[in-house]
């Protein structure tokens, strides 16, 4: 099992990582003011430019969408990698070794960084070196290799795209080529690249048409071997690398790293079964296909895609496209895929061509509009796997209309949306020629037998994970937690001066903490925000005021972050980059000082002020109520008394 990453390796790599830098690779950024830089934002389409950057705190936030972070949660979400990978592929750009918790060395055949980086520049130097010979038409063994791919329609700017290359049919011409690029022999064998015989170093594919895999960073980790010489003596059409520490093919989907744009803009993937199918659908204009490496579609592919997707049941519906072949391999591929349904919040559909043909061969025979078509009508997975379902069994028979219906039961009792059950109930019915009621019977019987009782109380098909999948990473009580604390934590109303003036101390206290003395922070009380999330952002601020965080580094910033409830963070980053009203000295890049005095006092003076009426408005209720009580009154008499001599005080120091 992969260890956790060590704390202080990932506060590292936090720090030296600039966000300008990585934040540049996306969005092109201008000056907007002392310290701040502003683009259109990447993740939602925007004319005006909303996108602000601060690199002092090492913060971003989206005035327009709302999104907001620090340099990891960036890459996280431009790259859709999880915090691992993130701070994996930010410590190979800082070339920073990475060290691993939780019982020694990474998972990973206990590769480190510098390992793994040489590993994957093998891959680069291989990929680059198969498609220069695929290219090269002086070579008489590669033109095998571009006929098989004109026999498909697809020519040397495919090819190119989609980094197509050749294996040549010698024996060891890749070994030479890495070993001469200085790669050692046990670095091409771990990689999978080449193995070692009675001669010594051979390359793993010889003479056969090959895709580079790569991860979702874009990194060549494996290869996909199609063989295309008779005489080829290994008996798999394809052969791919082996698992390596770079390459778990059920970890992988080819074509991802093209494809997980348009999976993330548009929300939806489409599942293919082979690399020439999503070579034949990115060029057809569906770009989110992607296909499994020479393993079943199964639950990680799922994960993966559901992150991209953003597949979440308080979302709308993303759509998950299948397309299977139309034999019996195909069907059951399919039947697979439905048994997995449960695991998606997104909507399934197949697409199979009438005819059997697959994308590859259906843009061939019928150009690209029909590989669009096909995806564009494909039909509801449910009612693919009910018609499957009904295949096997002779409906001119009352036993087996009777044994048919009784298989799709369970199906339509896994329905996740119960609305659509009596619906499909009906259909269902009327294609099998039984009473509505009867089956809706049956149905009820199956979903008694499959269902097991969960902890919470709710039920779930036996063998699976719960229908509304939680998504990796995130522990139930967390979710509990985080859906408490969204309850009471309201947007705040800026139409309330008083309001807008605690934001702007906020703003103040996040982007210049060095202006304010820890005395400071530690006298104002957090009731004296009336917003109940600037309450809760300035309760973190209060925490951390004193723990010695650097006042003028990112991690100040960051530790807040960490300290707030879950559905604060966001507005944390949103005031770390949002501009002060006033104007900023040219030279030191502060406000005023007497600018961030004055919203102490400001926030303070309206506390006294509101504590003061409330004062007030007891004692006139118990100087009116026959049975005050005199001890109680001359208590309150004496605070409010204490409360107007303190607010005298404070507007009698900011007149001065």
């Amino acid at each position: 099992m992969a260890g956790r990453i060590n704390a202080e390796d990932v506060a590292t790599v936090k720090e030296r990582s600039s966000i300008e830098d990585i934040v540049r690779e996306h969005v092109t950024l201008r000056p907007a003011g002392i310290g701040t830089l502003k683009g259109l934002c990447p993740f939602h389409d925007e004319k005006t430019p909303s996108f602000n950057v601060r690199p002092s705190l090492g913060t971003y936030h989206c005035f327009g969408c709302g999104e907001g972070g620090d340099v990891i949660s960036f890459v996280q979400k431009t790259e859709h990698l999880t915090f691992t990978e993130t701070i994996e592929r930010l410590a190979g750009k800082l070339g920073m070794e990475l060290r691993y918790e939780d019982g020694g060395p990474r998972g990973r055949d206990d590769v480190g960084t510098g390992r793994r980086q040489r590993l994957l520049d093998a891959h680069r130097v291989a990929e680059e070196f198969y498609g220069e010979v695929l290219a090269d038409m002086s070579r008489v063994d590669a033109r095998a290799g571009r006929a098989f791919l004109r026999e498909r329609g697809f020519n040397g700017a495919s090819a190119a795209q989609f980094g197509v290359g050749f294996a040549p049919r010698g024996g060891d011409e890749l070994a030479r080529h890495l070993r001469a690029k200085g790669f050692t022999e046990d670095e091409l064998t771990l990689a999978g690249l080449c193995a070692r015989g009675s001669r010594g170093l051979y390359d793993k594919f010889r003479g056969r048409l090959l895709w580079p895999i790569r991860d979702i960073t874009g990194s060549t980790v494996g290869f996909g071997a199609r063989r295309i010489f008779d005489d080829d003596r290994m008996p798999a059409k394809y052969l791919n690398t082996a698992e390596t520490p770079i390459y778990k093919k059920s970890q992988v989907l080819y074509g991802l790293d093209l494809a997980k744009k348009a999976i993330a803009s548009e929300r939806e993937a489409v599942i293919v079964e082979g690399y020439t199918d999503v070579m034949a659908a990115h060029l057809s204009g569906v770009n989110g296909a992607v296909a499994t490496c020479g393993t079943a579609f199964g639950v990680d592919h799922i994960k993966i895609l559901r992150r991209i997707l953003r597949d979440e049941a308080d979302r709308a519906p993303a759509r998950v496209v299948f397309t299977f072949d139309g034999d019996a391999a195909g069907q059951k591929a399919a039947m697979k895929a439905f048994g997995e349904d449960q695991r998606w919040a997104a909507q399934s559909f197949v697409a199979v061509a009438p005819d059997g043909m697959d994308p590859c061969e259906l843009r061939q025979s019928k150009g690209p509009e029909a590989v669009k078509s096909l995806v564009d009508d494909a039909v509801p997975m449910f009612e693919f796997a009910v018609r499957t379902t009904v295949r096997r069994f002779d409906l001119e028979t009352a036993e087996g209309r009777v044994q048919a219906m009784k298989a799709v039961a369970p199906i339509i009792g896994a329905i996740r949306d119960t609305a659509l059950r009596p619906e499909y109930i009906r259909t269902v019915a009327g294609w099998l020629g039984v009473d509505i009621e009867q089956l809706r019977q049956e149905v009820v019987r199956a979903g008694r037998k499959a269902s097991v009782p969960t902890p919470d109380g709710a039920r779930e098909r036996g063998g699976g994970e719960p229908a509304a999948y939680r998504g990796e990473g995130v522990a139930e009580e967390d979710a509990v937690a985080a859906a408490a604390a969204a309850a009471v934590v309201s947007p705040p109303d800026l139409r309330d001066p008083i309001v807008r003036a605690e934001r702007q101390l906020l703003q103040a206290l996040l982007q210049y903490r060095s202006r304010f003395p820890d005395e400071t922070i530690a006298d104002i009380p957090v009731e004296a925000f009336t917003a109940p999330a600037h309450a809760a952002v300035f309760d973190g601020i209060r925490t951390i005021a004193g723990d010695g965080v650097n006042r003028s580094s990112q991690g100040w910033v960051s530790a807040v972050t960490e300290s707030v409830p879950l559905p604060v963070r966001g507005l944390v980053q949103e005031l770390s980059v949002a501009p002060l009203p006033t104007r900023l000295d040219p030279e030191s890049g502060h406000p005023p000082q007497r600018y961030l005095d004055a919203l102490v006092i400001g926030v303070h003076d309206s506390h006294l002020s509101r504590r003061i009426a409330d004062a007030t408005a007891t004692l006139r209720r118990l100087q009116h109520d026959p049975t005050g009580d005199p001890i109680r009154m001359a208590s309150i008499t004496t605070d409010l008394h204490a409360l107007e001599l303190t607010r005298a005080r404070l507007r009698q120091g900011q007149s001065a």
